[in-house]
């Protein structure tokens, strides 16, 4: 195939680029980066792993590109951001998703994996984040057909970009009644080359109290690595993801031992719903840091900070958030434990602003991820 421009010489070189792009096996669209070698796609394997989501806009010009391996992009495709991470030695790599009941035809599946190698050579990334947050039953046809598509794609992957990487998201426990994810954990790991662990959203499953409570304690959070590895899975295939974002509470009523209680809205077979709540960035909670009622505390049986504010109507809210001091000891049993690394969903919630405070705060929670810093109070 051959690209006609208008000159003789850009003919020329556009042919050339295109038989130099065949010939090494990279993606054949145009390539976007002034230096055309960063459109090959990154092959080296990382001993650890640092796997960030990226949302879109353009805070990663601020990201910490000494520690990123990866980037899972889950908004508008950047070809800046992909031309630059290539330039730091980071892969970048798509999102999938696919409806769960489409998966159990064998058709539907090779042409899903056929648009996304295709989709990722075109724009030369480096691979694909399956992110399949469905529910379904064990032993179901569902059940095999979502194993069968990672292992499809995993091969498809290797083959079309070679040294490429298939990761696939998973809950922080692999315990079937958490989300109703009843995944074939230890088939997929063997499948893919490593699983994210969405270490987050924790506080809304099993609540035998309405109370608010920390987005991920820490010993909680433990239990579901401990229970992947119980079930056979090599820490090796484990990616440890912790939140950069918290929850904000609605107080029924505020005791001064700093219980916030909740309006009883059970959903499903659980006492309380997430109705009492909403998300919120870190950065966002920083700048209540200081109008609080209590500043920052600490929550010694939940390893998790949190403070306490009251709004214009004069009602009590409680926040709960991951800072540096407990990103890091999580970050401390990643390197216990031997885990493939951390990251974080999602890397956009942090304030890169260039104040002074602000840069101090960002910088804070990129170290934390480093499981040599344990951070103290």
């Amino acid at each position: 195939m051959q690209v006609w421009l208008v000159g003789g010489g850009a003919r020329l070189l556009a042919v050339a680029r295109l038989s130099f792009c065949l010939g090494l096996g990279w993606g054949c669209g145009a390539c976007p980066c002034e230096d055309h070698a960063l459109c090959k796609p990154i092959s080296v394997k990382r001993d650890f792993e640092v796997f960030v989501f990226d949302v879109g806009g353009k805070t990663w010009k601020f990201y910490d590109w000494s520690q990123i391996t990866t980037v899972a992009t889950f908004g508008k495709y950047d070809p800046e951001l992909m031309c630059y991470a290539h330039s730091k030695g980071a892969r970048v790599v798509l999102k999938g998703d696919i409806p769960m009941k489409e998966i159990v035809s064998p058709a539907v599946r090779a042409a899903w994996i056929k648009q996304k190698t295709d989709l990722a050579k075109k724009q030369h990334m480096d691979g694909i984040n399956i992110d399949i947050e469905q529910k379904v039953k064990r032993k179901s046809p569902e059940y095999y057909a979502l194993t069968t598509l990672v292992k499809e794609t995993t091969e498809a992957f290797h083959k079309e970009i070679p040294g490429s990487q298939v990761t696939f998201d998973i809950a922080w426990s692999p315990k079937c009644k958490t989300y109703y994810r009843c995944y074939n954990y230890s088939g997929i790991a063997d499948f893919c080359d490593f699983m994210f662990v969405m270490s987050y959203d924790e506080g809304s499953q099993g609540w035998s109290k309405c109370i608010a409570r920390a987005n991920a304690p820490y010993k909680q959070t433990i239990s579901g690595y401990d229970n992947y590895i119980h079930m056979g899975i090599s820490p090796k295939k484990l990616v440890m993801g912790v939140p950069w974002y918290g929850y904000d509470y609605t107080c029924l009523g505020l005791s001064k031992a700093h219980v916030c209680s909740l309006i009883k809205i059970p959903f499903q077979w659980l006492p309380c719903s997430e109705a009492n709540r909403h998300q919120v960035s870190y950065r966002i909670i920083m700048n209540w840091k200081n109008k609080s009622l209590s500043g920052i505390l600490w929550d010694e049986k939940q390893n998790s900070p949190y403070l306490e504010y009251k709004d214009s109507n004069g009602t009590f809210h409680q926040v709960w958030f991951d800072d540096p001091r407990s990103i890091s000891q999580k970050a401390a049993y990643v390197k216990e434990h031997g885990l493939r690394g951390i990251g974080m969903w999602h890397a956009n919630c942090l304030d890169y602003s260039r104040s002074s405070v602000a840069q101090e705060q960002t910088k804070s929670m990129w170290e934390a991820l480093k499981p040599n810093q344990v951070m103290g109070k």
